[in-house]
Formats: C-alpha cells, sequence, structure tokens
C-alpha cells in the first residue's frame, strides 16, 4: 500500500514539475513566431497573399500552442472543451462563409 501511494506520489511530482518547463518553452515559440510575423510585414519585399497565408499559418500554430500548454487542453478530461471548441470554430467558419457568399455573390 505504501509502495503504491509513493509511486503516484511520484508521478504526480513529476507532473508538477515537467509544467513550468514547458511553459517556458512555449513562451519562447510564441515570441519566436510574433518576431517572424513582424517580420514578414515589415520586410515588404515578400507578396502580399504569401504574407496573408503566412500571417494566417502562424496565427494557427500559435493557437495550437496556446490551447495545448496555457489552456491545458492536452491533458486528460478535456474531450468536451474540445468538443466545443471544435464546434465553436465550426459555426464560425461556416458564418464567415455564409458572409462572404452574400456579400460578393
Amino acid at each position: 500500500m505504501a509502495n503504491q501511494h509513493q509511486s503516484s506520489s511520484n508521478g504526480h511530482e513529476r507532473h508538477r514539475l515537467e509544467g513550468p518547463r514547458n511553459h517556458y518553452v512555449t513562451y519562447i515559440i510564441s515570441i519566436v513566431l510574433t518576431i517572424l510575423a513582424f517580420a514578414a510585414v515589415l520586410y515588404g519585399g515578400l507578396d502580399r497573399t504569401f504574407i496573408i497565408y503566412f500571417l494566417v499559418g502562424i496565427g494557427v500554430v500559435q493557437v495550437i500552442f496556446q490551447l495545448a500548454y496555457w489552456m491545458h487542453m492536452k491533458d486528460r478530461g478535456h474531450f468536451f472543451p474540445i468538443v466545443g471548441l471544435l464546434f465553436g470554430t465550426f459555426v464560425a467558419l461556416t458564418a464567415l462563409a455564409a458572409a462572404v457568399y452574400w456579400v460578393w455573390w
């Protein structure tokens, strides 16, 4: 019985200790992605379409990092929040597509 308690305690301690390191790495990655976005816009020599796709791509990557590490969506027990986010994204993209279709056609 004592061995089970000790192993679960070590697992909890390991989880607690790896959290700040992941947050630091994610924070640095977010800063690098933000610097890349500013550099792409400030450079000015790139094609406008490329810059738009590049910025949207960087934004998507940054949202994934933020959700996974800062909002802890990578951990167990977050199935329903993930489903809710996916459903909200679907609704928002559907509304955006309807608005674009309504305005341009």
